[in-house]
Formats: structure tokens, sequence, C-alpha cells
């Protein structure tokens, strides 16, 4: 039974899907990808199973840090289009029943934005305000960089009129004075500017720099943050009720679960990187137990919000949270060189190659993701299993072009390969190898199995909606959830181990039940299994096995 109220919070039980416009699909042969070349491309979201497209910035940029540094809010890069063409895409995603949401990014700018450009203008131009200056860097204020290889200090002095201003990020970046009550409406403006031209809301990039006044002076310094946070929020519910915002908080879970505010009035969906890192631990030792750790210890998010779920993003594959050693042996694991690695503490790699093209490893991996508790987020191309080129620079080298069908240019483009602004990956990961032409119609397929995934979980909600139990096996590399949906329950267990075991596990079911393994398909469909009188089930798991155990009349 599917909860009546399921439309309202759609987010709970979605598939979201990110990507780059720029490098989706270009549809005239300039090299880039762009609108146009996106909207032909919504049929393959729809049959993937895609609910919700989030896009990558796509506003006009001068590119110095792939679009996050904005420099108009209120339009598209001519590269990639018009906002014709922005619209039509929303419109044909719409028809295919798939909600787009953007990437806002409010905690800086470009600094060839106008608004900076008048700000750093005089000391008393109107828009000063609306950065963060300074005569001298404040003393005892962090100086934590986010990017070691290339910043030495979050300020910079301006020639100009002689101050400092802030730059968490890149200094090309300034940071915007959220204090400033002027900024703040603006920053509505921009939201309420996209959400009618149909955004079902915003990814919010890099929350808790946003939120950070400790640099700010004056009166209009809020006590408390996260005040923004709730008029946000509060703002985009009255424009569209069913609106949401998904946020990019990599904080531990005591923290993290500020961001979601009193009962949801700040965030709607928090990404889950505690997690994520516990994750890659446990891969990399063929253990269940940090991931089972992590679950358990995850607090509830509050009524109708969600953990979003994700095996990697955009970024770099942060390991932050985890200690030095712990690290290490991700890295020995998946990124022993050193080019594999990015600022000390994370990984700049696909999970294809990290675990060789090892096809029932990377298989049970997604039906882990599909299957905890928490909204799947899909990173471009995970779908067809694309690795990263490691000859592009930084964390773009998992930015390379989507893969569509053999070639040099793997149908991205009809442009010469010298005029992609990435190359793509080499033998045996490029396109000549993996695409989603040679995927597509093929049963056994990465990309069959993936969309089977997606529609197996809207199939069965209880992932999304249901009471969870984290369940006891005498198997240290299995993991075992049950989500239970109005007396009805999904039994998920995953084989993180190599080697073939049998494995006895609690199921909080009454003895007798049975249960069906729901990812066995064609041939190969499962009998029924039976639940011991001692309330245990008992599976033969091949290699990195999964299985969604329902439970059947």
């Amino acid at each position: 039974m599917r909860p009546a109220n399921q439309a309202d919070v759609w987010w709970r039980n979605a598939t979201v899907y990110c990507l780059d416009v720029e490098t989706f699909q270009d549809s005239n042969g300039d090299g880039i990808g762009d609108f146009r070349g996106l909207t032909s491309r919504i049929d393959h979201l729809a049959r993937l199973g895609v609910t919700c497209l989030w896009l990558m910035p796509f506003y006009p940029s001068p590119n110095r840090d792939d679009g996050y540094d904005v420099a108009d809010y209120y339009s598209v890069d001519p590269r990639l289009g018009t906002l014709g063409d922005f619209v039509e895409m929303m419109r044909t995603a719409r028809h295919h029943g798939i909600r787009v949401i953007a990437d806002l990014v409010v905690n800086h700018t470009s600094d060839q934005h106008p608004w900076f450009q008048e700000s750093r203008s005089s000391l008393d131009n109107p828009k000063r305000d609306w950065y963060v200056w300074r005569d001298e860097p404040p003393e005892g204020a962090p100086q934590a960089v986010i990017f070691p290889d290339e910043e030495d200090s979050l300020w910079r002095r301006d020639e100009a009129t002689g101050q400092y201003y802030l730059h968490h990020f890149y200094r090309h970046q300034p940071d915007l004075n959220i204090s400033n009550p002027d900024v703040r409406d603006e920053i509505a403006r921009v939201m309420g500017f996209w959400m009618e031209l149909g955004l079902s809301g915003f990814r919010v990039d890099a929350v808790p720099y946003l939120l950070t006044t400790g640099h700010t002076q004056g009166a209009d310094v809020e006590t408390d943050p996260h005040s923004y946070m709730r008029a946000l929020s509060s703002f985009m519910t009255r424009r569209s009720g069913d609106a949401i915002m998904l946020g990019e908080v990599n904080v531990p879970y005591d923290e993290l679960m500020r961001f979601f505010g009193d009962g949801g009035d700040e965030l709607d969906l928090s990404f889950d990187f505690p997690g994520m890192q516990a994750m890659y631990l446990a891969l990399a030792r063929r253990d269940a137990g940090p991931l089972r750790d992590a679950m358990v210890s995850r607090p509830l998010a509050p009524r109708d919000t969600r953990w979003a779920t994700f095996v990697r993003n955009h970024d770099e594959l942060t390991l932050d949270q985890l200690s030095p050693e712990q690290r290490d042996e991700v890295f020995a694991a998946f990124g022993p060189e050193p080019d594999m690695q990015v600022f000390g503490r994370g990984l700049r790699r696909r999970l294809p190659s990290m675990f060789g093209g090892d096809q029932d490893r990377i298989r049970m991996v997604y039906s882990l993701l599909f299957s905890l508790p928490g909204t799947p987020v899909l990173f471009y191309g995970e779908e067809i299993g694309m690795v990263e080129n490691l000859d592009v620079p930084g964390r773009s080298s998992v930015r390379t072009p989507m893969q569509w069908e053999p070639g040099p240019t793997g149908g991205f483009t009809t442009a010469d390969v010298d005029q992609m602004r990435r190359p793509m990956p080499a033998r045996p990961f490029g396109p000549d190898h993996i695409s989603v032409e040679a995927q597509r119609g093929d049963p056994d397929s990465l990309l069959t199995a993936m969309s089977r995934l997606a529609d197996l979980r809207r199939e069965m909600p209880h992932f999304g909606w249901g009471d969870v139990e984290w369940l006891e096996s005498d198997a240290p590399s299995v993991l075992a959830h049950r989500a239970e949906l109005d007396g009805e329950s999904v039994i998920a267990v995953h084989h993180l181990g190599e080697a073939p075991l049998e494995v006895t596990l609690t199921t909080g079911l009454e003895p007798g039940t049975r249960v069906r393994d729901q990812l066995a398909s064609g041939a190969g469909v499962a009998e029924p299994v039976e639940v011991a009188a001692d309330g245990t089930l008992t599976l033969t798991l091949g290699r990195y096995a999964a299985r969604w155990l329902r439970q059947v009349s």
C-alpha cells in the first residue's frame, strides 16, 4: 500500500539524478553540452526511472570553478543555450513526470559578478556591504582553507580600496554577506525567479559556510544564523508548497541535525556524508561493521524530511570524517596512487575503476544505495559504469562527457575530439567499451539492472517510508535491515565480501513467514524461503550478493 500523502512529500521515495548540462549532450556541434541536447535525452532519464533531475550550475560564469563562480543569477550561460531552451527542457521533463531542482550557489559569487564589481569600486558604494570587507583579516578567526593546493588564506587584499574580502573557497569567489537584509531579499528573488520557470526546489551549495556569520560585524548580524534557512524555506513553500531544499552539509550527525531545523522547517533533504564515508570504509575492509554502526547511530530525520544517500557526487569523494588511519585504509584499497587522491582528504575516482570493473561488486553497491533508508541520488554516468579520467586535473576528473555510443566522442558531440573541453576515459572504460547504446536492451547490462532497482524501489515504498530495523547476522561481511510499512516487511541483505558463504540472520518476522527475492528475474526467479521457528533466516550468498526479500502470501 502506498502512503496517502506520498505525492505531498514526493522526495521521500524519489530517485534523484545529478548532471552538468555542459557535459551531458551537445546539440549544435560546438563541443559543449547544452539545454537542447539535454532535452533530447530526457527519454533516457525517464527509462532509467529518474523522478527528480538536479542540475549543476548553468548560469553565466567565467567558468573558473565549473560554473560555481556565478556571474549572473537570472540567466543561462550563452554556451548552454537560452532561457527559452531552459523552459523547453522543463516542459519536456514535466511531461515525463520528472521534477527539476537546480544548484543554489549563494555563499559566494564570481569576482566578475556586477555586484562585486560595484562593491569593490569604493568604500562607500551602496553594495559595499553586500560582501564581507575588513581592514585586516580578523585575529583569531578560523583560517582553514577549502583548497589548500591553491589558497593559503580565507582573506584576499583588494588593491582598489586596500581592504580584504572574505572567500571561503577560491579567491575569485568572494563571499556574500548574508547578514545584509538586501542580500537576503535578492537571494529570495533569485529563488522566486527560477521557481516561476518551473523548478521544484534547490540543492543548496555549501550550507555551513553560507550560515557562518562569525566574520561579519554590525547590527544586522543574526544571533541565530539558522533563522535565515528558516526564512528561505518559508519563502519557498509560500511560492510552492511541495518545493524542496536539498542541503550540502558535510558535518557529523549531531551537527547535521540542526540543519533540518525544528520539525523540518529548514532543509527537506540533507546528504548523508557520514554514512557515505562509513560505506567506503566498510567496502575497503569487506566488513559491514562500519556502515552498520553509522546507520544505527544515524538520528532519525524529522517528520517529512529525509537523508539523501549517494555513492559519489560531483566533487572529490571526501573522506574527511574518517580518522587518518581509516582514510589510509580506503586510500590503500581504492586510490593507492597519489594522482588518485585530492587534497589529502578524498578520492577523485568513480566506483567502477576502484573495483577494477567487477560487475558483481558494483551492482551490490547500487542495490545497497537503493535500499538504504533515504533518498538515492545518482551522478550522471553511474547507470552505465562510467569511470574518471585522471588526466583531467582535480575534481573535474569525474566530470567527463556522457558516453552515449561508441566512437571517439561517445555520441556526446559531432565536433572533433580536440574541441571537447574534457577528454573521455581511455580503454577499457571509454565509450567503445561502455556506452548507453551498448547497454540499452541488454537484459544483463548494468543500465538494465539500475533501471530495475529504480522500478523496484517505487514498487516497494517500504524503503522510502517504512520503519527500519537493523538485523543481526553471524557473518561480519553481511549487512541486513528490515523495512516495515503497513504490516508488510522487506528485508535487504548485502554481502560485502568476495567469498561465498551461508549466513543466518534475525528477521523480526513470525516463524513460517515466506519471503521471495525481488531482485531475481526471468528464469532466475527465486523460490520463496521460510523463516525458521526461532525467527531466523538462513541464506546462501554468492560473492558480493544482494537480496531484496519481500513477504509473500
